[in-house]
């Protein structure tokens, strides 16, 4: 396996309080920056999909009922 390079880098520090931090490196390649776009519109697209579904009007069940 061989680095891409163009990769793109974000480097992070997040303090809460005044003893505890958290360090945050991230390196991704152009092609896995893609990849997790495509995973992150998938899932906001089905959750959209979801909730539709949800707030649709039950008609199936409620004839069911009668």
């Amino acid at each position: 396996m061989t680095l891409d390079a163009d990769r793109q880098i974000a480097k992070a520090v997040f303090h809460i309080g005044e003893r505890t931090s958290m360090r945050l490196d991230v390196d991704v390649s152009t092609t896995g920056l893609l990849s997790i776009g495509a995973l992150v519109s998938m899932i906001l697209l089905s959750t959209a999909v979801v909730v539709r579904a949800a707030m649709a009007p039950r008609r199936a069940s409620a004839e069911a009922v009668r």
